[in-house]
């Protein structure tokens, strides 16, 4: 008779409420379904709640979040084994001892954004970061690394280029807004601004639309982790760096796995690079001169897929629609319909890649006036139909998670 693999008890401290940790949660489930590993999963959605005492878990080894000082004080003399996931750091002594490490690479992640802004054309940069707290370690490394890039460059000079900002809480709330305001504006134009999370980009965002800065011609964003969250409650689409959230998830169970069958990987570290850029309009920076061009374009960001026409946006500007048209022509190359239906399309195309809905809900949420449209413009377009544009970008989706799979870097094997 066969004998069935045994079962271990794995406790998984990840807070299910980010999108961060639920990646690598996602990423640890994708390795156990490949595997003949039988792991019986302990998971809260937030087990700060319950840390005390956690060292005493009668189970068989843990995978732990330990960007919070308290798990790593916690499980630092932990009997059974832990393998540790977090942020890199720039310092050596940051770094949990003999525990095994997987961590997003910080300092890449921030490099990826910044090359992103040169490429749009930038020549100016900021950075907004968090206030210094123990529980911020991982936006204080991408801080530094913005840093870092800055003086290879020779942009050091204006420490102003670096905001940290007040805290999201409730009771300073309109005090935050007010004060990122005044640093917009303090800002010279046009800049390219990292955010350190996408949550904070979205502040971000929000303050220059109450602002009237236009995004992303004199400010370019882009957030860090590709929460669809954070798309869903902005009026411009966010661009974002994607973390290799799953890949370090599936690291860590690897690591864990052998170390339940006695392999020995003290001090093992291992950083995982980002997957890539998820370019949406806050960031598709274009080089405009003409102040009613800049004021039109942050209109379309906003309101092209509610079905605005172009008499709409001359009269947001202020000036005729045959005067509009000829700024539009000669700073783009285009006319003002031709931009609202790029929008659409880059909308419609976005929601394909990331979400499965029907095309006749996407045609109605881009501000297409049927699906029959929405699929003469795909077809003129783009050479194909929406539905087969979705299949295309599932494919290339799941191919590029499988070679992502198999490029894991440093791994021990079994």
């Amino acid at each position: 008779m066969k004998k069935l693999p045994t079962t271990h008890r794995i406790a998984l401290l990840f807070n299910a409420n980010k999108i961060y940790d639920r990646g690598i949660i996602t990423g640890i489930g994708h390795y156990l379904s490949s595997t003949r590993a039988s792991w019986d999963l302990f998971l809260e959605e937030d087990f700060r709640c319950r840390l005390s005492g956690i060292e005493r878990w009668h189970g068989d080894g843990i995978i732990a979040d330990f960007d919070d000082p308290a798990v790593c004080e916690a499980l630092a003399n932990s009997p059974i084994p832990v393998v540790a996931v977090g942020g890199s750091y720039d310092a050596e002594t940051d770094y949990p001892r003999e525990i095994p490490y997987v961590a997003t690479d910080n300092f890449k992640l921030i490099k990826l954004a910044y090359d992103h802004l040169i490429e749009a054309g930038l020549t100016r940069f900021a950075c907004f970061s968090l206030p210094e707290a123990s529980v911020n370690r991982w936006a204080q490394e991408r801080e530094m690394a913005f840093q870092r890039l800055m003086q290879r460059d020779g942009m050091e000079g204006d420490k102003s280029f670096i905001y940290r900002g007040l805290s999201t809480s409730a009771p300073v709330w309109n005090a935050a807004v007010e004060q990122l305001i005044a640093w917009l504006h303090s800002l010279p134009k046009p800049i390219g601004i990292i955010a350190v999370s996408d949550a904070r980009a979205r502040q971000l965002l929000q303050a220059c639309l109450s602002a009237g800065i236009a995004v992303p011609e004199q400010v370019a964003l882009i957030g860090i982790d590709d929460d669809p969250l954070g798309r869903s409650l902005t009026r411009i689409a966010l661009s974002s760096v994607i973390q290799g959230s799953e890949e370090m998830g599936r690291t860590a169970a690897h690591l864990l796995h052998q170390m339940l069958h006695g392999v020995r990987l003290t001090g093992t570290r291992i950083l995982v690079p980002p997957v890539g850029i998820n370019v949406l309009a806050s960031s598709q920076h274009e080089p405009l001169s003409h102040p009613h061009v800049m004021q039109a374009l942050h209109f379309i960001r906003q309101y092209a897929c509610q079905g605005i026409k172009t008499e709409q946006v001359a009269d947001y500007v202020g000036v005729s629609r045959s005067s509009l048209e000829t700024y539009f022509r000669r700073e783009l190359g285009r006319s003002v319909h031709d931009e609202i239906l790029r929008f659409k399309l880059d909308a419609a195309k976005t929601i394909l890649e990331h979400e499965s809905r029907s095309i006749a809900d996407i045609a109605v949420t881009c501000g297409f006036t049927s699906v029959q449209y929405m699929h003469a413009v795909f077809k003129r377009e783009l050479g194909c139909t929406p539905r087969e544009y979705q299949e295309r970008a599932a494919h290339t989706s799941a191919t590029a998670a499988d070679q992502a799979q198999h490029a894991t870097k440093e791994i021990i094997n079994p």
